[in-house]
């Protein structure tokens, strides 16, 4: 299977699928862990230049298309394979953050960007999306929290270019997966994120382990 983990910036998703994997392992389950942008050496290159605050003059059409380039090179050299040889892989964010982020958030044409997505996905598609759903402010503010831990109270100098957009743009992004979800219902399975980590953590489990099930 290829589960995919979706949220906005502070949603938890990392977390998440990091105590995901945990579990699956502890399970039996052969599991493989990845994340876009990034995941491979050509891939993490160009998560560096998306990410950087130095590049926010970049245009969004640019932006778009370094997405669509790493998630290629994802497919060709992780994701199939591991697919092929009976890996469940989890991979952190796929290509509903593109249509997200660059489709509701930056306002690119969504019939491009998911022209895009499919083109560069190469016919694979996630058999289960978990998409941690919680208020924008709550998510900035966790953001925050845990860079100003890291950093000993270094605070915006430290936010990469996407966690440093205004909150219209990530409000635009929430919106953009909630709309998702709602056209993706058979797919997406939106989970309330806002709780603690454990309760957080109790429904991911139980999403994961009906999907499973059928795959049974």
């Amino acid at each position: 299977m290829f589960i995919t983990f979706e949220g906005i910036e502070g949603s938890g998703k990392t977390t998440h699928m990091g105590l995901a994997a945990e579990r699956l392992k502890s399970e039996g389950y052969p599991v493989f862990q990845t994340r876009e942008p990034g995941g491979t050496p050509i891939g993490e290159r160009i998560r560096s230049v998306l990410l950087s605050p130095e590049h926010a003059d970049m245009s969004p059409m640019a932006e778009l298309l370094l997405y669509e380039a790493s998630r290629a090179q994802l497919i060709e050299e992780h994701v199939r394979p591991e697919m092929e040889k009976g890996s469940l892989v989890l991979c952190d964010r796929y290509f509903d953050a593109t249509t997200a982020y660059q489709g509701y958030g930056r306002g690119l044409d969504l019939n491009l960007v998911e022209g895009l997505n499919l083109i560069a996905g190469q016919g694979i598609e996630p058999d289960l999306t978990v998409l941690l759903e919680c208020s924008v402010e709550q998510g900035l503010e966790r953001v925050r929290n845990r860079y100003r831990n890291r950093m000993q109270g270094v605070d915006q100098g430290v936010l990469d270019r996407m966690e440093a957009e205004d909150k219209g743009f990530h409000e635009r992004i929430r919106q953009g997966y909630l709309r998702l979800a709602e056209k993706h219902g058979e797919r997406i399975r939106v989970v309330d994120a806002s709780g603690d980590v454990e309760a957080v953590h109790g429904k991911v489990m139980d999403c994961l382990s009906q999907a499973l099930k059928l795959r049974r």
